[in-house]
């Protein structure tokens, strides 16, 4: 796996999370719900605070955390990603999917002050949390580092071809 591939696919995450985001918007209203089926929705929600609302009653000061934060994380990911692709690809891959999910947040955050989530599942008057592209990718980046984190996995192959 290359390094340009990498930062290639948080690029491409970013746009896709953007572009979803706008669809969202230009074809639903705030509080709007369209039901797909029995178990999933199209639900136009915004969130000021982190996951699961975390902090989103918190009076506005919390933008400007998660902003500063989320750049931090950002830069610390990328550094991490450039020092991981040669000996550990999987987690390089994994870190490109949280970069891409935490950059298309960021973006939220900086041009509007809350996060645009359109993503509801559902089933027997249980709600799952609205998300979006993005918070998908973290999930899925978070899930596969857990992953490399029980089981070790390692790119040894890579290591010794591409250094």
């Amino acid at each position: 796996m290359r390094l340009w591939f990498l930062y290639g696919l948080s690029a491409v995450i970013v746009v896709l999370d953007q572009w979803s985001k706008q669809i969202a918007e230009a074809t639903m209203s705030l509080g709007d719900s369209l039901q797909v089926s029995s178990w999933f929705n199209w639900a136009l929600a915004y969130n000021e605070g982190a996951a699961w609302s975390f902090l989103s009653d918190a009076g506005g000061w919390q933008r400007w955390f998660f902003v500063v934060l989320t750049f931090v994380v950002s830069i610390a990911l990328i550094v991490w990603i450039y020092r991981s692709w040669r000996s550990e690809a999987l987690l390089a891959f994994s870190l490109s999917l949280v970069l891409g999910g935490a950059i298309g947040n960021l973006i939220d955050r900086l041009l509007y002050g809350h996060v645009i989530d359109f993503i509801q599942w559902h089933y027997g008057g249980w709600y799952f949390p609205t998300f979006n592209v993005a918070d998908m990718s973290i999930t899925a980046g978070a899930a596969i580092m857990i992953w490399c984190s029980f089981f070790g996995v390692e790119n040894t192959a890579t290591a010794s071809t591409e250094q």
